[in-house]
């Protein structure tokens, strides 16, 4: 009797393997076809760069050939119509600085709310939590208006602009991280003598760095791609952001050298791209590490 409860019990274990199996090929499949329709349109900007204005218009899903190579001339026409190096310089500075303030920031928020519990700090987590939810669209006009008044029409002012608008995703991150580093640790170092500042940044920023970079990554590719928001903010005569030049390429009436348009665009993306592969592993790590229960 055990040995037949034994042998059923292994036929069901195989069933099931052939099974599991015969659905991960599905799933590959189904993800890999996705895959290709992702990362198709990156690849067609690529070739479409290297490509004559008219052969785009004309057939842009071909590759090119030697009728149709451009070569580099639309990235060096490009590059001085639109100066894009030096918009990248204000992009980078914008991205570089207002992520470090995020992280920062937030990360003590979070550390604050997580650890003082009152209606205070409820509240803050709250607000947070509402910015998450609330429409740029519903805001951007007033917020226009503010930054003029205030004088934050300059990438140094946007840092702070940015802070608001980061700030919802950054906390709510932060603070699942937060409930699940064991409060003796910090009770250890308030009792070496640390004050709280030095618990800080000597034990408990360190412990969140997984977190810290995710909420890095994610922001980083959002201020990088940003166009509304310096759009609207920003003094556009002085100041322009990658977006904001490529933008520029488009001529009256629609009129638009897409030969050019797609030079700078590989030239804007292929930074984030190489920043997301070089960094991808973190977000998973992040994100899992946050999922505690509260």
């Amino acid at each position: 009797m055990a040995n037949d409860m034994k042998a059923k019990t292994t036929r069901d274990d195989q069933v099931s393997s052939v099974r599991r199996a015969k659905h991960g090929w599905i799933l590959t499949l189904v993800f890999s076809i996705l895959t290709v329709f992702y990362v198709y349109p990156i690849f067609m900007v690529g070739f479409n760069a290297f490509k004559k204005k008219g052969f785009i218009t004309k057939d842009a899903f071909a590759l090119p050939n030697a009728q149709s190579f451009a070569g580099l001339q639309n990235f060096i026409k490009g590059a001085d119509k639109t100066g894009i190096f030096q918009a990248a310089g204000y992009s980078a500075f914008i991205t570089v600085f207002s992520v470090a303030v995020i992280v920062l920031c937030t990360s003590m928020c979070a550390w604050y709310i997580t650890r003082v519990k009152n209606k205070l700090t409820a509240g803050i987590y709250m607000l947070c939590l509402f910015s998450m939810v609330v429409p740029f669209q519903m805001v951007m006009f007033t917020l226009s208006k503010l930054a003029n008044i205030l004088h934050l029409n300059n990438p140094v002012g946007i840092i702070v602009v940015y802070l608001g608008f980061g700030a919802g995703l950054a906390v709510f991150m932060f603070c699942g991280f937060v409930k699940s580093i064991p409060l003796e640790i910090e009770e250890a170092a308030m009792i070496d003598g640390c004050t709280p500042i030095q618990t800080y940044f000597q034990v408990v920023f360190p412990i969140m760095k997984p977190t810290a970079i995710t909420v890095a990554i994610l922001e980083v590719m959002w201020i990088w791609n940003d166009y509304l928001l310096p759009y609207l903010v920003l003094d556009i005569n002085k100041y322009k952001t990658i977006p904001i030049v490529i933008q520029y390429l488009k001529g009256g009436y629609g009129a638009v050298d897409w030969g050019m348009m797609m030079a700078m665009l590989v030239l804007a993306i292929i930074p984030i791209i190489v920043f997301y592969i070089a960094c991808q592993k973190y977000i998973i790590e992040g994100v899992v590490a946050g999922a505690v229960k509260g």
